[in-house]
């Protein structure tokens, strides 16, 4: 196994990067009495990344996060069928995604950042042309992981990364997320069918059980949705109105504040600022217990929480979401910071 790179700070906060999937395998920041844990799911060993035992723990996903509808979609003309890997669907880049690929160390900075490179040639995984991805991570004295993911490509070809790093701010082994309490700057999200696909509507969450729009615990509704959240929202009250104000992936030049996670019982908290215009919520409704992270820990059902920002599910395939495709001449940048604090 590689060994990972390590990113410091004068606070003590430490974040491990894999360059395999550029994967986030550890990040240790302290509580508000100064106890320091790990917060993100993962495993001591690079195999369970590699070999798909891991659902994306920690990875950047592409080239398309997300799900594409029966694994196909046209683009200029042009039908392009992927591999199906999520039921009927192609999930987060097909077979192998980017979370299983090895991705080039381009620069590390004294244990402030680190810049990472994969080249992803034309036809890899049934997608058109060639493209270069980089993910750029660096830690601050602030105490901000700023990721800045961008894609260049040599033909049009959809592109939307995003980095799938399952959070658990009392401890990748503290048991459940249900108690964080969670806020979400989106007013609408995207309903799914009984496949996670997009049905193309873009509606209000006030009177659902997806209404986050002020601090909720995350496990409080949790039992009137169809077994956990595995939803994308529509972030900055973009609404209906999306699809005009996204150019090459980026509703913003600057990441703007989205989501806020806290736990009361570490005080640990998190803001998520981001330049995309959504999010997906995944509340580790997969997750059994079967599963065995770092230290031999057992993974519990809603273990973790993803927030996944990113373009919208299935966009090359719904006319109303805002485009997903990258064509040649243009850059795809899509910039994230996560902001660790205590309350």
């Amino acid at each position: 196994m590689a060994h990972p790179i390590v990113l410091r700070n004068s606070n003590g906060t430490e974040v491990d990067i894999l360059p395999l999937g550029a994967i986030i395998q550890r990040l240790r920041v302290a509580d508000r009495d100064g106890q320091v844990a790990d917060v993100v799911l993962g495993f001591d060993s690079e195999t369970p990344y590699r070999d798909g035992t891991s659902p994306y723990m920690g990875a950047v996903v592409g080239r398309v996060a997300n799900r594409i509808a029966k694994g196909q979609f046209e683009l200029d003309g042009v039908t392009y069928k992927l591999n199906i890997n999520n039921g009927p669907n192609s999930l987060h880049g097909g077979k192998v995604g980017f979370d299983k690929r090895d991705f080039t160390v381009k620069g590390n900075e004294q244990g402030k950042s680190v810049l990472l490179e994969y080249v992803s040639p034309d036809g890899e995984e049934n997608y058109p042309g060639t493209v270069t991805v980089s993910v750029l991570y660096e830690l601050t004295d602030a105490n901000e992981l700023r990721v800045t993911m961008k894609a260049s490509a040599d033909k049009p070809t959809p592109i939307n990364l995003a980095q799938h790093t399952y959070w658990n701010l009392g401890g990748h082994e503290s048991g459940t997320i249900l108690d964080h309490q969670l806020t979400i700057q989106g007013d609408h999200y995207t309903p799914v069918d009984e496949t996670q696909i997009p049905t193309g509507e873009i509606v209000p969450v006030a009177g659902t059980p997806f209404d986050f729009t002020t601090a909720q615990p995350v496990g409080q509704r949790i039992a009137k949705t169809e077994g956990g959240y595995d939803h994308n929202y529509v972030l900055f009250g973009l609404g209906p109105a999306a699809k005009d104000r996204v150019k090459d992936g980026a509703a913003f030049s600057v990441p703007q504040p989205a989501i806020t996670l806290v736990d009361p019982a570490s005080g640990r908290a998190l803001e998520v600022c981001t330049t995309a215009p959504g999010v997906q919520v995944y509340s580790g409704n997969f997750l059994d217990g079967t599963l065995k992270g770092k230290a031999g820990v057992s993974y519990v059902k809603h273990a973790g929480l993803a927030l996944e920002t990113q373009g919208f599910p299935d966009a090359v395939n719904q006319p109303a979401f805002p485009s997903v495709v990258l064509r040649p001449g243009h850059e795809y940048v899509h910039a994230l910071v996560y902001r660790f604090y205590t309350v």
